[in-house]
């Protein structure tokens, strides 16, 4: 029988391996139940996991993207391969609810920690790497990371607005930006409307075709509508 819980399911559907792979099983296994059940962590996995995220987004610079030469495509790497936007990729897939974790980790909410999301989801694209092949994870990280790409290589030098929002929030004493994203549209046409708060007030609004996308033109009504006085 599968030690994995039920929430990986879908996971396994959405990744293309099969709900009963030990590897995707290791993947979701943080080291805090790892320690206390004396089972294998993802760690291993997440090492390998970083250098396949890096190769394919690199490989896809230069593929894709003539335009930028070796100083404007390790910008636009940089913007797509870091904690947040691997964080971000591993909470659309869901990951917080299926990784296992210790009682005293998922307590403090270890569950939404960008850390514990990023190196899950690098340990994900590890098991598809070593169960199914690099062009398998190529197409999973660009099916997960494209959009991110994209917009970082029309503009390498231009800090993305989530971030300079979060960077002048944070320098003010206010804390991080949090957004609220809501869906609505049939399954084939969905749009979805995000809502960035500062301090507990509602600072942007805006919509995309992607939470991404949505939670990026929020950030930027924010920033243009920021009080600085």
């Amino acid at each position: 029988m599968s030690l994995l819980l039920p929430s990986t399911e879908d996971i396994a559907r959405r990744v293309g391996l099969g709900p009963d792979s030990h590897l995707l099983e290791v993947a979701l296994t943080h080291s805090s139940y790892a320690a206390e059940n004396g089972v294998e962590s993802n760690e291993r996995l997440e090492f390998l996991g970083d250098a396949v995220v890096d190769l394919v987004v690199a490989d896809a610079i230069i593929r894709d993207h003539p335009e930028l030469d070796q100083g404007t495509g390790s910008l636009a790497r940089s913007r797509v391969v870091n904690e947040s936007s691997l964080a971000q990729a591993a909470a659309e897939l869901g990951l917080g609810d299926a990784v296992r974790m210790g009682r005293g980790e998922r307590k403090s909410n270890g569950a939404r920690r960008p850390g514990l999301l990023a190196d899950a989801f690098e340990a994900v694209v590890a098991a598809v790497y070593l169960e199914l092949g690099f062009e398998s994870a190529r197409d999973f990280v660009l099916e997960l990371l494209g959009e991110s790409l994209a917009e970082a290589a029309a503009s390498p030098e231009e800090v993305d607005p989530k971030s300079r929002l979060r960077q002048w929030s944070e320098s003010r004493g206010l804390g991080a930006p949090t957004y609220d994203v809501v869906s609505q549209g049939p399954s084939h046409a969905t749009e979805f409307e995000a809502t960035v708060r500062v301090a507990g007030l509602v600072s942007g609004v805006g919509r995309g075709r992607s939470k991404k996308a949505a939670e990026v033109a929020a950030a930027k009504t924010a920033w243009e509508g920021r009080d600085d006085a």
